[in-house]
């Protein structure tokens, strides 16, 4: 992101959910030419699942000074179910935290899961976050913004996530 372009984050709502899902699919593709082809499969996140985040309240959306939207994430209050049980380390600390999940970019401005991050810990003093193991990118993201890598989590599906918190105490 170049020093003057600015971003504002706001809550998706239904008209949004066409670019959402243009923003997962070059998300995908990206994902795919970084090596990481296996995480986001079967069309994940699907329509659905989007639509319940934007009527949850839990999606927002990063939109350039014209408007314009290049990223989305999830915003969601813990606890979230997949991190009861953590196995090959354990959380900092039980305190409440927020989780960022589905961050995603059309990859047209620079520096916007920095943006994310920072826009989510300015609002909760403790995040969690996870991701496949593939994602050496998303691996690099969340180091280079202070999250601590914790152990893993597993989803409903059974498939492991490097899990990773930050926090005032481990920022």
């Amino acid at each position: 992101m170049s020093k003057n372009m600015k971003l504002n984050v706001r809550k998706a709502v239904r008209s949004d959910l066409n670019r959402l899902m243009e923003i997962f699919d070059s998300a995908r593709r990206f994902m795919a030419h970084t090596g990481n082809p296996n995480q986001w499969v079967g069309g994940y996140p699907q329509r659905e699942l989007m639509e319940s985040e934007v009527e949850s309240g839990h999606c927002y959306v990063c939109e350039t000074e014209e408007g314009r939207t290049v990223a989305t994430f999830c915003f969601i209050p813990g606890p979230d179910p997949a991190y009861v049980y953590i196995e090959d380390g354990a959380w900092p600390d039980e305190r409440p935290y927020y989780v960022i999940h589905r961050l995603a970019s059309d990859g047209t401005c620079k520096g916007v899961g920095k943006y994310c991050f920072d826009w989510c810990f300015s609002r909760f003093p403790c995040l969690r976050a996870d991701t496949h193991a593939d994602n050496k990118v998303m691996q690099h993201l969340l180091a280079e913004n202070g999250f601590v890598r914790c152990g893993t989590v597993y989803l409903a599906s059974g498939s492991p996530r490097i899990a990773y918190q930050k926090s005032e105490s481990c920022a």
